[in-house]
């Protein structure tokens, strides 16, 4: 079966005077998925999402959104697409529906379909009041509305939740998963690592402006192994601990005194919680506590770029 792309780039290079933002990027977005699109500040994402929603140009490479040139053919990308930043860019002197009729009448949209967005989003309630008076989370919400008055073939999500509630990130979240169900595809950015595993298809870790890693969230996980700690009863034990951790993972284990923990990841995936258990016992080490999890993708992408600050 051929895969179809909704967004294929190939070589991508952004140069911004000395600062090389991009420096050979290459994307295969497939139709109808979420790829989370992630890495630390100054990787290079912001420019890669400027330059495939015909913003800027590349330097070198070329870059196609829905089967369109972004270089040859930028009217027709922008009539394919879709884009919400990380601010809401309504009106706030204008209520909820007239903003959405002001984008329908703009986009040459039916009126119709802001009413039906209205209802979708949850803000039916709130449709006449202005939109100033809004929760963020609302604005966010009107905002993501105002992008789909015009059924986008692709969505370009740009950190689409910072600084919402944990009840509003869930409501974007379940209209991005409806969006992908329905056959939009979207190009998430963002700085929440927990978003990326809840929504992405597949991500992509990109790093000094080119891909470092991309995968399924499990497949990037699984580059790490598990993460085992146990907790001891006698902090004085702690080398003991460290020591058995050693030889079953070979995963350099990290004490840490004050939490009177030892932790250390490993790749070997038939280790078990019920043997690290065991073998700790057996080196006469009691423990209170024990636990064999998956990395995080904080703990993944720290380890890959090997730096210490978020990825935002």
């Amino acid at each position: 079966m051929t895969t179809t792309y909704a967004v294929l780039s190939e070589g991508l290079q952004k140069r911004y005077g000395e600062v090389h933002a991009l420096r050979g990027l290459d994307l295969a977005v497939p139709e109808g998925t979420v790829c989370g699109v992630l890495g630390p500040n100054g990787a290079g994402k912001t420019t890669a999402v400027r330059v495939l929603t015909t913003l800027v140009a590349p330097d070198a490479g070329s870059a196609r959104v829905a089967g369109l040139d972004v270089v040859r053919d930028p009217a027709g990308v922008r009539r394919k697409i879709a884009v919400t930043g990380q601010y809401a860019s309504v009106d706030g002197d204008l209520t909820g529906a007239e903003n959405l009729r002001l984008f329908a009448r703009l986009l040459r949209a039916p009126r119709s379909r802001a009413g039906e967005l209205l209802e979708r989003f949850g803000l039916t309630a709130a449709a006449d009041r202005p939109a100033r008076t809004y929760s963020g989370g609302m604005r966010r919400r009107l905002d993501l509305a105002a992008s789909l008055l015009v059924r986008p073939a692709v969505l370009f999500l740009d950190e689409p939740t910072t600084g919402l509630d944990p009840h509003s990130r869930n409501g974007i979240w379940d209209a991005v998963r409806e969006l992908a169900s329905e056959g939009t595809t979207v190009l998430l950015t963002t700085q929440y690592l927990e978003e990326a595993d809840q929504l992405a298809d597949d991500i992509v870790l990109i790093d000094e402006g080119r891909v470092a890693q991309r995968g399924t969230p499990a497949e990037l996980k699984a580059l790490i192994g598990s993460h085992a700690e146990v907790v001891v009863a006698d902090p004085s034990l702690l080398e003991a601990a460290a020591a058995v951790l050693d030889r079953l993972t070979g995963g350099a284990p990290v004490l840490d005194a004050e939490r009177r923990t030892v932790g250390a990841v490993t790749a070997d995936t038939t280790l078990t919680l019920p043997r690290i258990v065991r073998e700790i016992d057996a080196a006469g080490v009691h423990i209170v506590d024990a636990s064999l999890r998956p990395p995080t993708l904080d703990e993944v992408f720290l380890r890959l770029t090997d730096r210490k600050e978020l990825i935002a």
